[in-house]
């Protein structure tokens, strides 16, 4: 054989292990491929699956298993505000500004957030005076600031879905709060519990309720919801 034939020869022996190589890439990438796009699949069907029973699990559970202790929370002594605006409905986009930060009453819109709906994103939050009106009803509300790391506003979401005290009625809602939404916190405080009281027997004035604190604590929003139930409100029949 000659030399040219030899280059030849050998010229078509690497192309065609070329080939074979690319070929075998090719194989290895669709098999990749194939491989990744299942396994995504599965987390796809299994998420809603998994998710659905942690929740089952977690509306069994009653809400002091959530978060960290009552002692541990940093809680202020829960206030009495003076209350007013029952039944005070404003045309709904009016601007209210309200004295206390969270609010505990005051005016509100004419319609009240979902009564069946116990948590809330900034994404999907009703308006502040939609969930005064709730207020008005009986509610308890957790009101947590926008800027709350994650893993709390999860343990947030988990005490909604738990065994609420009964003496809620299940009138619970949390809800985000914004900085620019009303007064600054105090220092240190990321939490804040409230409820609006209705006139008690023999007195001439209702009060408004906050409790603020530190971090996420199932033990201490018992505690000031048992303090202040569904029963004692403006409106305590609604919702």
């Amino acid at each position: 054989m000659g030399k040219a034939s030899s280059q030849k020869q050998a010229r078509r022996e690497m192309i065609e292990k070329m080939q074979r190589d690319q070929a075998r890439s090719d194989k290895n990438r669709t098999l990749l491929i194939v491989v990744a796009s299942i396994v995504v699949g599965l987390a796809i069907i299994a998420y809603p699956a998994i998710k659905l029973i942690q929740d089952s699990r977690t509306k069994g559970q009653d809400i002091t298993a959530f978060g960290v202790s009552a002692s541990a929370a940093s809680c202020d002594t829960p206030t009495e505000d003076k209350a007013g605006g029952t039944m005070d409905h404003k045309p709904e986009g009016t601007v209210i500004m309200y004295n206390e930060s969270p609010p505990v009453s005051g005016p509100h819109y004419p319609d009240w957030a979902p009564f069946g709906r116990k948590f809330y994103t900034l994404a999907d939050r009703p308006k502040v005076p939609n969930l005064v009106h709730n207020l008005e009803h009986g509610y308890t509300i957790l009101w947590y600031k926008d800027t709350l790391p994650k893993d709390q506003i999860d343990q947030i979401e988990q005490i909604s879905k738990a065994k609420l005290p009964e003496s809620t009625l299940g009138k619970f809602i949390a809800a985000p709060f914004k900085a620019d939404e009303g007064k600054p916190w105090p220092d240190g405080k990321n939490l804040a519990f409230a409820h609006w009281s209705g006139n008690k027997a023999g007195a001439t004035e209702a009060f408004g309720h906050r409790q603020f604190c530190g971090s996420v604590s199932g033990e201490a929003l018992k505690t000031f919801m048992d303090k202040y139930p569904a029963t004692d409100a403006q409106e305590p029949n609604g919702g």
